[in-house]
């Protein structure tokens, strides 16, 4: 919940942030840029923190990290700052406590029901975005954005005390196993050596299959057409409809709360259906109600705006557990780390749409090309979910 409601925060702050320093969309988006490539990169080197040092200490560290980088934006006045502090300090921060978090406890903790397990915690983001996205808009449209970048400062600091008490990093360490395992032989054993050095020898052996390549496309596009592009430029894109900045902030406060029950159900089907074509659904059915939300933009809430906003809540992230799944499928222990290596070409792709839908706002006064270019993307990632061989070689024989 934390890590997507502070990564979430730039998007409402881009109008206020214009306005205040006269900066251009375009630049703006370069910071939101850098926070969600960082958002993803981090994520594989966090997985193997997790696994060398435990996650409790990592997430600490890291709500510590997106306190000082939000907390200190109140004193910016350069956009080398506004990079330095969103950018950086609160991407790395998120990124370490974000899906290969979710991918850690799953494998960590669980034997059976993992997709399920899977879908709960990838909700969550869900429900950060639905706590914080219309508190930060409010404040910024009544007090002014420096209120709202105090507020997650103050959220994360919250938080730091509850992860320290509560937050355990294997089930030995309270005397159980994992659920639905039989013994302790079912929970992996510890890491040891450097962690950096396995993040990246994780990535040396994944990078030479190609289920991992099919993996990591689809998952590009699937950041590019969620966080980089509707999460980061809907509230703005709306707004140069008329509608207020808050009820768009609003409106994407609900495809959260839609994305809980869409997320939930996906993991839920992960259990029992071929992840593949779960994925291939999923990105026909989000490239579809793209291609139509140029024709629904307008200063109110019209009723065909409500249908794409919980059609579109419904589909948001429910592609991590079927990624998650096929992940530790494919390979296996190492699964974590990979995932956190596919993450982090997600992050990427969000990185390349939220700045190069600013670069189309900039140079054709809409919005209108970047929904249209996300909505062939997403038949695009159909294409390759499908290309994955359900009979292809696993890696769990891997060593782990």
């Amino acid at each position: 919940m934390g890590a997507a409601g502070f990564r979430s925060a730039p998007g409402v702050l881009i109008a206020p942030l214009h306005d205040e320093f006269g900066w251009s969309t375009a630049t703006i988006s370069t910071a939101v840029s850098i926070n969600l490539v960082l958002y993803g990169v981090i994520s594989p080197f966090a997985a193997a923190l997790m696994e060398r040092f435990g996650m409790r200490r990592v997430v600490a560290w890291a709500l510590l990290l997106v306190a000082a980088g939000s907390g200190l934006t109140v004193f910016m006045t350069q956009v080398w700052q506004l990079m330095l502090l969103w950018g950086v300090l609160v991407g790395v921060g998120t990124g370490s406590m974000a899906l290969a978090f979710v991918a850690t406890v799953t494998g960590r903790w669980f034997v059976a029901r993992r997709g399920l397990v899977s879908g709960v915690l990838t909700a969550a983001q869900a429900a950060g975005g639905l706590v914080f996205l219309p508190l930060m808009a409010a404040l910024s449209e009544s007090i002014g954005w420096r209120a709202a970048s105090l507020l997650v400062a103050g959220g994360a600091l919250v938080v730091v005390p509850v992860v320290v008490l509560f937050l355990r990093d294997h089930p030995r360490d309270v005397g159980a196993v994992p659920h639905g395992g039989t013994d302790a032989a079912d929970e992996a054993p510890p890491a040891t050596g450097g962690a950096a050095r396995r993040a990246l020898s994780v990535l040396g052996e994944a990078a030479r299959t190609r289920t991992f390549w099919l993996l990591a496309g689809g998952f590009a596009i699937c950041g590019a057409t969620t966080v980089g592009l509707l999460g980061t430029h809907f509230v703005p894109a709306a707004h140069d409809h008329g509608m207020p900045m808050t009820t768009a902030a609003g409106l994407l406060a609900v495809v959260g709360v839609f994305d809980v029950v869409g997320t939930v159900l996906s993991g839920w089907l992960t259990d029992r259906w071929d992840p593949r074509r779960l994925l291939a659904v999923y990105y026909v059915l989000r490239g579809a109600s793209l291609l139509v939300l140029p024709l629904l933009l307008a200063p109110t809430t019209v009723p065909p705006m409500w249908a794409f906003i919980v059609f579109y809540g419904l589909d948001w992230v429910a592609t991590v557990p079927p990624t998650v799944a096929l992940c530790r499928e494919r390979f296996g222990a190492r699964g974590p780390i990979v995932f956190g290596w596919v993450f982090a070409s997600h992050q990427v792709g969000s990185a390349l749409a939220a700045f190069g839908a600013g670069v189309v706002r900039d140079t054709t006064g809409s919005y209108d090309g970047a929904w249209w270019g996300a909505g062939a993307l997403c038949a695009v990632a159909a294409v390759l979910s499908l290309a994955i061989t359900r009979n292809a070689a696993r890696m769990q024989s891997m060593a782990p």
